[in-house]
């Protein structure tokens, strides 16, 4: 009986240390799932806001600019469209954005398309992700890419 019972705690003695360290990586994975989801957000908001810029091939309205080289921000009439965002503002000081604007006139286009009436927009949101060991050594990105027109 004694038996028994010494094998019982035993066995859920190893069960609950087995709970007790997944804790970590469980919390990880939610803080992970929130800051992409945030980087997501805020990926989103800025490529509504590229979209809403002016491109108008009738009044000859451009507001959203060409990044030439590729690696710099946007500009039109040599003043930056959408800046690069080191990091950004409170509450989400731990993302760095930046917007890329490719014009689809020369070949090979964007995407393949090329038209001189289409751009093609790139928002990288960047951040330093929380692991269960501590803050992550490298940063983790996503991008969001759409194409737009003149209208």
């Amino acid at each position: 009986m004694l038996a028994d019972v010494l094998a019982a705690v035993a066995v859920l003695a190893l069960g609950l240390t087995a709970l007790v360290s997944s804790i970590p990586v469980s919390g990880a994975a939610v803080s992970e799932g929130s800051q992409l989801t945030t980087a997501t957000f805020l990926a989103s908001a800025r490529l509504e806001e590229a979209r809403a810029a002016a491109l108008s091939s009738s009044s000859r309205v451009d507001r959203l600019g060409v990044s030439a080289p590729p690696a710099t921000t946007p500009r039109t009439s040599g003043l930056p469209n959408f800046p690069d965002e080191y990091p950004l503002a409170p509450p989400y000081g731990r993302f760095s954005r930046d917007v890329r604007i490719s014009d689809c006139a020369a070949a090979p286009g964007c995407a393949g398309i090329v038209s001189p009436r289409l751009r093609q927009i790139t928002v990288r949101v960047s951040y330093r992700p929380v692991s269960a060991t501590g803050i992550a050594s490298t940063d983790k990105a996503i991008s969001l890419t759409t194409l737009v027109s003149e209208r």
